[in-house]
């Protein structure tokens, strides 16, 4: 007899009016007739157009005068080829120019999937056996671009999640640069990316030192180039440095926006094409403090280069790179330290599923350990994690995602020793899910994938994605899951 899966009628299905007031990019010819074209307009032309966008975008956006006094200001080399002095010019016509340079990106367009759940760092207003959640999504637009999205809500006492209201004035975060790096680290993963010339690995390690901020390192990256004779391979390492210096930041948000319009964007070079299946997780620390941790996926179109991203509040977000052994897409932490290590679940080979341990968060150096082979034939292909294991009394409870016949993802179950994470106690034998006639048809078919789970009222709430276009839940029983990966006779 199978294990009774209770799929949920909640669909969390994307909002086509979720939109970012984005930079639109042109070149800086073409840049240079546009300006010319506004700046020859009459006054009253220019102010019955700038009157038209505000009003039909004011609504649309928390402050569109910023947006465009914004994509204005980055027009300002043109300018200064053009010979224009930007202080003579009125209000009306930077605005105006600044729209030109101004796109809308919708961010849920093309699919709304992935999804992970975490219980909220705010529980106030809630009643008994209630808990307020937080969501977590992977939205696609235009040009199949990935960012990381949130929704919030309430699971009540029977499972059902009533999501807040959704909002649509979505906030883009302030960029924080001045990130402290350390040298050892840094050129750690350098050489991870590269092979360096052992002469140029000898200039860099002279002129960085022990610690420095973005700003130094740019500094230090143009000092070398300018005081050394550079080859293109050198030129290329320079090119990494500054790539991978920008991949460590720090975002903020309001305080006066709503978790749903806070939008983690592509910001670094590194995630330019995109930010994939952030795997979150409430870690609790040896001293009791909560973070929130989740890891990620960046992708420039070229390199993958897995990230951790840390909140407390999920107002305030560090990011930064992972080094070492598992950093490959499909990492996902556990809840909390096991045998005074982090340990990690990993899939280092893009088959098998491993567990690392490390005394450091974004540093895995040591030895990895072989878990699950694709063992059953709904998982020949392979077998990863759907997100961070869940720690019960009969162990960790993993949900698995595998690959079968026809590139079937299908969802599963493994449970873990709670001492020794590496020794498995049991493992679906089936799959615990897996696409039905109204799931399997979408972007990419017959896909079911999840990033995280939680366990509310001793029930697995499994948020999955189907057919990588939208997201669903479904629940189970915890008693039942576990009886049956332990062999048991359910009570």
């Amino acid at each position: 007899m199978g294990i009774t899966v209770t799929r949920k009628n909640i669909f969390f299905k994307p909002k086509l009016d979720r939109v970012l007031a984005r930079r639109f990019n042109l070149s800086p010819e073409r840049s240079k007739k546009i300006i010319e074209r506004v700046l020859s307009l009459s006054e009253e032309r220019q102010k019955s157009l700038i009157t038209q966008i505000l009003r039909n975008y004011a609504r649309r956006h928390r402050s569109i005068i910023q947006v465009l006094e914004r994509n204005f200001k980055m027009k300002e080399p043109e300018l200064k080829e053009m010979k224009i002095d930007k202080q003579k010019l009125s209000d009306v016509e930077k605005l105006l120019i600044g729209s030109y340079f101004t796109m809308e990106y919708s961010i849920e367009a093309a699919a709304y999937f992935n999804p992970s759940i975490v219980f909220s760092p705010d529980q106030s207003q809630t009643h008994d056996e209630e808990r307020r959640v937080i969501l977590s999504f992977r939205a696609v637009g235009e040009g199949h671009l990935s960012s990381l999205v949130f929704r919030s809500g309430i699971i009540d006492k029977h499972l059902n999640i009533q999501l807040d209201e959704v909002g649509i004035l979505l906030d883009k975060p302030k960029n924080v640069t001045n990130t402290r790096y350390k040298k050892e680290e840094f050129l750690q993963k350098l050489q991870q990316l590269h092979n360096l010339d052992e002469d140029l690995l000898e200039v860099i390690e002279k002129k960085f030192t022990d610690s420095f901020i973005y700003d130094e390192l740019i500094r230090f990256v143009a000092e070398i180039e300018e005081e050394n004779e550079i080859t293109h391979e050198g030129e290329i390492i320079m090119k990494q440095i500054r790539w991978l210096a920008s991949s460590h930041y720090e975002i903020s948000y309001s305080l006066d926006t709503s978790i749903s319009e806070r939008v983690i964007f592509p910001f670094s070079d590194t995630e330019k094409n995109g930010i994939e299946d952030a795997r979150f997780v409430k870690f609790r620390s040896s001293n009791g403090k909560e973070t929130y941790y989740a890891t990620y996926t960046a992708y420039d179109g070229h390199s993958i280069l897995p990230k951790l991203i840390s909140t407390k509040d999920f107002i305030n977000f560090k990011i930064q790179p992972i080094n070492g052994k598992i950093a490959n897409k499909g990492a996902a932490l556990f809840p909390r330290k096991v045998n005074g290590k982090y340990a990690m679940l990993c899939r280092v080979d893009g088959e098998n599923s491993y567990v690392a341990f490390s005394d450091s968060l974004i540093n895995w150096h040591d030895e990895v350990h072989l878990v699950a082979e694709p063992e059953y034939p709904y998982e020949f292909i392979q077998v990863g994690n759907c997100g961070s294991p869940l720690e019960t009394e009969k162990g960790w409870l993993v949900i698995t995602h595998s690959v079968g016949p026809m590139r079937e993802y299908v969802i599963g179950a493994m449970l873990l020793d709670l001492n020794d994470p590496t020794k498995v106690l049991g493992k679906l034998a089936e799959p615990l899910l897996f696409a039905n006639e109204e799931e399997r048809n979408g972007y990419v078919p017959n896909v079911l994938y999840s990033c995280g789970q939680i366990i509310h009222n001793n029930h697995l709430i499994l948020p999955y994605a189907y057919s990588d276009h939208e997201s669903t839940y479904s629940t189970i029983c915890l008693d039942e899951l576990l009886s049956t990966l332990l062999g048991e006779s359910p009570e």
